[in-house]
């Protein structure tokens, strides 16, 4: 029962949408896996140009612009959780929960998530 409970809360963790060009990063492979859509202290939306692996695990970078004279890079852990195809062709929607972030890299976006105005 918890386990549902917990999907709930994630599921309602406040989204901003990215105001940006953000391009997520696969760590292990230096490739690009996709442009950031929104991002909440529990996941993120990605649109990429190919479906991920279902519930494949990644270690991914992004950069976040408005926390200091430079943007910020954090590296997070995240599991596919759902994938569609856009409604532009070669585009695919993909959802991914955050699994692993260390607390430095916590607190950056937490600060980024404070902040107004990427809504």
């Amino acid at each position: 029962m918890s386990e549902n409970i917990t999907s709930i809360d994630q599921r309602r963790a406040q989204r901003k949408r990215a105001n940006f060009t953000a391009i997520v990063t696969d760590v292990i492979s230096g490739q690009p896996i996709g442009h950031l859509g929104n991002l909440s202290a529990n996941g993120m939306l990605l649109i990429s140009p190919n479906p991920p692996r279902s519930e494949a695990i990644y270690q991914v970078s992004l950069s976040l612009p408005g926390l200091g004279s430079a943007p910020q890079t954090i590296e997070v852990g995240v599991q596919e959780q759902w994938h569609e195809a856009a409604a532009s062709p070669g585009q695919v929607w993909a959802g991914y929960r955050i699994v692993a972030i260390d607390e430095a890299d916590a607190a950056l976006l937490d600060a980024w998530l404070e902040q107004p105005g990427h809504a």
